[in-house]
């Protein structure tokens, strides 16, 4: 794989506010080279120090063929304006960061738009759309993974799970695991892909072998979902028993079951799963940033975590507009990739 097809590369001067006397995190970023194979930027820029990969997917198609509300194409420019935008000042490791870009999914999500999710024979050919996204996503990544990268990974619907795990598997030869935060198990039934199965299709098909859920709502997830679930041996700890007990205290166990599992490990966040952020699916019944925080911090710190992949957030769906929106989800999404680079100096 010496070339990939469907990548935009990013300028961060597009987004960084240059001020007089300080330097931002986008003025310091690598990025990747524009010249030569894929393969060999990557091998270079590891050559050069970089370690951790940030890839965008900015689309909604997972989403739509799930039924739920578009938008979440939009969390990747709201990351960058916020991210790239940080004082370069030490708190994060800007030189081993490598600024790859965003999976190309114009076309599709053009395709989507013009496709009504009420009509069946449609929503086939929007999930039909999300397995060709699932394969784009694979080839930009699965890469990254070879190289040796940890992977921050901004989407994009939760769909993008799928591909992620499969890439994983593929660059190790061997069953992987994920930690996921979030209100819903995504553990629907293998209809044709959209954001509720990825976890599902990835068990499966043989290549998740452990799976943990923090933060389940039982009463938001379907019965066969959770049944499905169960038989297959997946494990959860749920809302209301985080709100029974001191979440670091939890955190500790869940770390501990993951780095037990001893295989690569996926960090997952659903930002739906945090309270009034912009989502795809909007939570006001659910957890704080500062545990979304640390649960991504603390999983970081395991020996084997190889990504964290940011799903679902949706700037337009903001009450306040979508300008407002970018700037609440750029700013959440920012301290939450903060997080795992901060858990990733832990581990090291």
């Amino acid at each position: 794989m010496s070339t990939v097809s469907y990548l935009r590369r990013v300028d961060p001067s597009r987004w960084v506010k240059e001020r007089e006397h300080e330097t931002k995190v986008g003025q310091a970023i690598r990025c990747l080279d524009a010249g030569g194979s894929y393969t060999d930027s990557l091998a270079a820029a590891w050559h050069e120090g970089q370690r951790v990969a940030i890839v965008g997917v900015p689309e909604s198609i997972g989403v739509k063929g799930n039924l739920g509300r578009p938008g979440a194409e939009g969390g990747w420019q709201a990351f960058l304006q916020s991210f790239l935008n940080l004082q370069k000042t030490g708190l994060v490791s800007s030189h081993e960061l490598l600024l790859v870009g965003a999976v190309d999914c114009s076309d599709l999500t053009a395709q989507c738009e013009l496709l009504d999710a009420a009509d069946k024979h449609q929503l086939t050919d929007i999930r039909r759309l999300c397995s060709q996204l699932d394969a784009r996503v694979v080839q930009v990544v699965e890469p990254l993974f070879q190289q040796g990268f940890d992977v921050i990974l901004i989407g994009g619907g939760h769909n993008n799970s799928y591909p992620l795990l499969k890439a994983l598997q593929q660059s190790y030869q061997r069953p992987v695991g994920a930690v996921n935060l979030d209100p819903h198990a995504d553990f629907r039934a293998t209809e044709g892909r959209h954001s509720g199965n990825g976890f599902s299709y990835a068990y499966m098909e043989g290549i998740l072998e452990f799976y943990h859920i923090v933060g389940l709502h039982p009463a938001k997830n379907s019965a066969s979902s959770l049944r499905q679930l169960n038989d297959a041996g997946m494990r959860y700890h749920s809302l209301h028993r985080l709100f029974e007990r001191p979440f670091a205290a939890v955190m500790d166990e869940v770390a501990a079951k993951a780095d037990s599992w001893q295989c690569p490990l996926g960090i997952e966040l659903d930002v739906d799963a945090l309270t009034g952020i912009p989502a795809s699916a909007v939570n006001y019944t659910g957890l704080s940033l500062a545990q979304g925080f640390q649960f991504i911090k603390r999983l970081a710190e395991v020996k084997d975590a190889r990504y964290v992949h940011l799903a679902e957030a949706a700037p337009a769906l903001s009450s306040a507009g979508f300008e407002e929106g970018l700037k609440q989800v750029g700013q959440v999404l920012t301290e939450l990739a903060t997080a795992y680079l901060h858990g990733r100096e832990r581990r090291r």
